[in-house]
């Protein structure tokens, strides 16, 4: 059943213990020994000790709780509840108020004063109850959870409830452990009483009832080692929930998580972290030092990778049996976050940062994410397409521009009569032309064969037997192979025959062209006759013919130019078309990044708030207009970041319909609309292009009740710093790292917002710190402490992680060690406690 603690409780007896302990020999069992006995009022009460508790030590125990003849039996204890309690704390035991509810238990069996003054005791830590806290009566509820005024205790065991609730039936046969009363889930570093102990001191955090909901599972890092480098050595597992990293300065707490996001290939948001984050790899980290992270995934199923990189080599990804992946780590787990020191203070005091907190939430759809490279790419073909025609057609209207003047001189040469005595050469200098026209379609059906031949034969590797290896499907997909070659071999057969067939045309064409040539010399020689006849009048006929030929290779270009300006039509429709579909897909992530702020707020609400304000920032347009008008545009610029909400497509409209609908539409200086009037079509198109970008209003409650929204330019550093570490932790399952996040925070944001915070989603997510704060570890519960350790400085030195360090604050030897790291040691703990008067 997965049980591996069972605590060993007869009435007023300890005798059975010891057959338990030797049956559990050699299992993952381990028992406590202990009794339950009743105090002077009747209440019920387990007291349970260590393992290596001896029968001795129990019947000594039992008598100094005034139980005189250690047999079972259902004698009365000679003291109440309250000393029995303080009692069995000072045994070095732990108690639970049995059948709390019940007749027989602490709230069932006393009343009046008599309850409240038990109920109060400091050294009540943990209470039984039957099944879940919502089965209790409502009354009884309310006790346990804190609401009933007269019962309210000054410390909370956590947020929902005052005292620890625990499952824990009393067990006559093996068949009884089934019922999911009888037990309970108590997460401890090992089995111990200290662990009982910090279990009910923070039972939100380490006691679960079978009727509450399951942890879900997440995605998580297993463990970190290093070879080489500042850590060469060390290796550190790691826990689902949360895990702090502590130690003095240079202890390599930053080089920790450096490290996690160099495994990962993590760029830095920020652009300081990006520079602490290259010194560190390359100074403390050091080349040919290998990282290694196992990474364990979730979804779709679960799997483990480890991940490898060797400084400054790029990183490669290990399937669980040590075969090389194909995945990147991004693939594994895509969302994985790691913040540097001071990182999450550098975006907050970066507006263009921000969003990308928000755009986290968005949820990733491939298809959208296709689309819109697609339709980058589509508008940007279009642009250049739509340009290269509008080249095209000004060099056609510039060769056009002179064949009316050759037409007319034409005409004054056939008022002469010179076209009649011509006629034969101006015929041939046609057919010439004709010859060229049949030359130029083979060529283009030469580069179309040519083509085809480079696509033969096809590749089929990714159809090989090996690639389709393991497949389910590899047998059908084969087919696929067999189809495509025979289509490889039909290629091959209509490659030849199309050569084949070109080269015959092209040797027709050829006869066709020699046949021609031998008429045209017939034609020159009537012609060079005609030429002599002409006498003086030659040099004009010569002149002709080469207006002749001029108007015969420019007459073609109106035909060019009609289709030109077809396609140039057909393109702009096109154009429009692809505009529609940016601005329809830029409005559609604006509506999910809105979504992702509803969703936002609803979980932090009455804590921090955000709101999208699209198209607020206008450095695209303003940045591209300098660059490429140029000229005095300032006041042209400053008009169009006060448009409220400015469409690129309608600002690129005016600038084609000129100066006057700039001046109307957006109130712009009369020269400056004269300068944006003229920029070139591509501009313009490129304008439509753009993006502007959207930005997220941040406001932080400040007040301790009620609210006092205050936006986020308006607030301290450290303000500012709490509201984005909000939104950072917010992310709900792949793992976080953050290095030493109350560096821009005090002590109260850090305990009354980022410690809840974690405690709430360390369940369902990961989190991997490095601090100096104590409440980090010790508030949030860190189910997993690890202690760094220096030797020599950073650059030369190393540093280590001993055994004993590594562990939750239920280790007595972690525990010392977040006192003396965080709380400056045992005597300044106390010493501040005194002054406070606690």
């Amino acid at each position: 059943m997965g049980i591996s603690v069972l605590a060993i409780t007869n009435h007023n007896n300890a005798d059975g213990v010891g057959a338990f302990q030797e049956a559990a020999q050699g299992s993952n069992v381990t028992i406590f020994p202990g009794f339950e006995i009743s105090s002077s009022e009747g209440v019920h009460v387990l007291c349970i000790y260590p393992p290596d508790a001896s029968s001795e030590q129990l019947a000594r125990c039992l008598g100094d709780l005034g139980i005189q003849k250690t047999r079972p039996s259902s004698d009365l204890s000679t003291y109440p509840i309250r000393d029995i309690l303080e009692k069995v704390k000072a045994q070095n035991g732990i108690a639970i108020a049995a059948h709390a509810t019940s007749d027989r238990g602490i709230l069932g069996l006393l009343e009046g004063q008599a309850r409240v003054i038990a109920w109060h005791d400091p050294n009540l830590l943990a209470i039984q109850i039957p099944s879940s806290l919502h089965d209790l009566p409502e009354g009884l509820r309310r006790i346990v959870r804190g609401e009933h005024p007269e019962y309210r205790r000054p410390r909370q065991a956590s947020g929902s409830i005052d005292v620890a609730i625990v499952n824990a039936k009393d067990v006559l046969d093996p068949e009884d452990l089934e019922d999911p009363g009888a037990t309970v889930h108590i997460k401890m570093s090992k089995p111990s009483i200290e662990g009982f102990r910090q279990a009910f001191l923070d039972a939100g955090s380490r006691i679960r009832l079978n009727s509450d909901a399951p942890t879900p599972d997440h995605a998580e890092f297993v463990s970190i080692e290093w070879r080489g480098g500042f850590l060469d050595g060390a290796s550190v597992p790691l826990h689902p929930n949360l895990n702090v990293a502590i130690g003095g300065r240079g202890a390599g707490k930053s080089t920790l998580v450096e490290s996690i996001r160099y495994a990962l290939d993590l760029a830095p948001v920020g652009d300081e972290a990006r520079k602490v984050h290259g010194d560190i790899v390359r100074h403390v980290l050091r080349p040919g030092t290998k990282v290694v992270l196992r990474l364990r995934a979730r979804h779709p199923t679960t799997a483990e990778y480890q991940i490898e990189r060797t400084v400054p080599n790029p990183p490669i990804v290990r399937e669980n049996n040590g075969d090389l992946s194909t995945l990147a780590p991004s693939d594994i787990v895509p969302d994985i976050e790691v913040y540097g020191q001071h990182e999450i203070s550098e975006i907050a005091a970066s507006p263009d940062k921000l969003v990308y907190l928000l755009d986290r939430f968005v949820p990733r759809k491939s298809s959208s994410s296709e689309h819109r490279v697609t339709l980058s790419r589509d508008l940007a073909k279009t642009r250049e397409s739509i340009v290269s025609i509008d080249n095209d057609l000004r060099e056609i209207d510039a060769q056009l521009a002179s064949l009316t003047s050759l037409e007319e001189t034409l005409g004054r040469y056939k008022e002469a009569k010179l076209d009649d005595k011509l006629k034969e050469r101006t015929l041939f200098v046609r057919e010439e032309r004709v010859l060229q026209a049949i030359g130029e379609r083979l060529t283009t059906l030469r580069e179309y064969l040519d083509a085809l031949h480079s696509e033969i034969p096809i590749d089929r590797t990714f159809l090989s037997s090996k690639s389709l290896s393991g497949l389910p499907s590899n047998a059908l997909l084969a087919k696929a192979n067999q189809s495509l070659r025979q289509l490889d071999e039909q290629l091959a057969k209509v490659a030849r025959d199309l050569q084949n067939v070109l080269e015959a045309a092209e040797v027709a064409v050829d006869e066709v062209r020699h046949e021609w040539e031998t008429r045209r010399e017939e034609a020159q020689k009537k012609y060079e006759a005609i030429l002599r006849a002409l006498g003086k009048t030659a040099v004009v006929a010569e002149e002709y013919i080469k207006i002749q030929r001029k108007i015969e290779r420019l007459a073609p270009l109106k035909d060019k130019q009609k289709a030109a300006e077809l396609e140039r039509e057909e393109l702009t429709k096109r154009r429009r078309s692809l505009c529609v579909e940016w601005e329809e897909l830029k409005a559609e992530e604006l509506r999910r990044l809105n979504d992702a702020a509803t969703l936002v707020n609803r979980q932090l609400r009455d804590r921090v708030r955000v709101t999208v304000v699209a198209a607020v920032d206008r450095t695209p347009l303003t940045e591209l207009l300098r660059k490429e008008v140029g000229g005095r545009l300032a006041e042209a610029l400053r008009r169009l970041k006060e448009v409220a909400d400015l469409s690129l497509w309608e600002f690129a409209d005016a600038c084609r319909q000129g100066e006057d609908m700039l001046v109307e539409q957006y109130d712009i200086p009369r020269a400056q609309a004269g300068l944006l009037s003229r920029i070139s079509p591509d501009l313009q198109m490129r304008i439509e292009e753009l993006e502007l970008g959207t930005r997220l209003t941040v406001e932080l409650n400040t007040a301790r009740a009620g609210t006092t929204w205050q936006k986020l330019e308006d607030l301290s550093k450290g303000q500012k710093a709490t509201a984005i570490l909000m939104l950072v932790m917010l992310e709900p399952e792949a793992p976080l790292v953050i290095d030493q996040p109350e560096d821009d925070l005090d002590n109260r944001f850090i305990t009354e917002g980022v410690v809840p915070m974690i405690r709430s989603a360390k369940h369902n997510r990961q989190f991997v710190m490095a601090t100096h704060n104590a409440n980090i570890p010790v508030l949030g519960d860190a189910e997993l402490i690890v202690g760094l350790t220096p030797k020599g400085e950073a650059g030369d030195g190393t540093a280590a992680v001993a055994p004993e360090h590594i562990g939750s604050i239920d280790e007595p030897s972690v525990r010392e060690l977040v006192e003396e790291v965080l709380e400056g040691g045992r005597h300044a703990f106390e010493t501040r406690r005194v002054k406070y008067g606690f």
